[in-house]
C-alpha cells in the first residue's frame, strides 16, 4: 500500500477513486502522566518516551487507513492528512487521525 500527502502520484495516472478511508486511535492521557513521572530522557525539553508513544498511535492510524482503502480494492492513498487532538472533559484523551482518498492506479 502506498501513502501520500499529494493529490496525484507522478507518472501513475489514478483509475478509480475508492472513497475517503480513515484510521483513528485514542490514547488515554493517564499514559502520557505515567510516562512523565518515570522521564528520564528528557534532553532539550523532548521526551523520547512521549514521542515514541504518538509515533505509535500516527502508525496505527495510518495502518488502520490503508488496511481500509485495501478492503475497497485500493492499492494507493492519496492526499493524506494527520491530526491530532485533545478530547475528555479535562483533556484526558489524545485522538490521532488519518484521512485519505483511497485509489486504484
Amino acid at each position: 500500500m502506498f501513502s501520500t500527502t499529494t493529490n496525484a502520484v507522478e507518472g501513475r495516472p489514478v483509475r478509480d477513486y475508492l472513497g475517503i478511508v480513515t484510521g483513528e486511535v485514542i490514547v488515554g492521557a493517564n499514559i502520557f502522566r505515567d510516562l512523565f513521572a518515570s522521564i528520564t530522557d528528557i534532553v532539550g525539553g523532548r521526551s523520547g518516551k512521549y514521542e515514541d508513544v504518538l509515533a505509535r498511535a500516527r502508525k496505527q492510524a495510518l495502518a488502520e487507513m490503508e488496511a481500509e482503502a485495501q478492503k475497497l480494492g485500493g492499492d494507493a492513498v492519496i492526499g493524506v492528512d494527520i491530526d491530532y487532538e485533545v478530547l475528555g472533559q479535562n483533556g484526558s484523551m489524545l485522538m490521532v487521525s488519518a484521512s485519505g482518498t483511497a485509489v486504484r492506479l
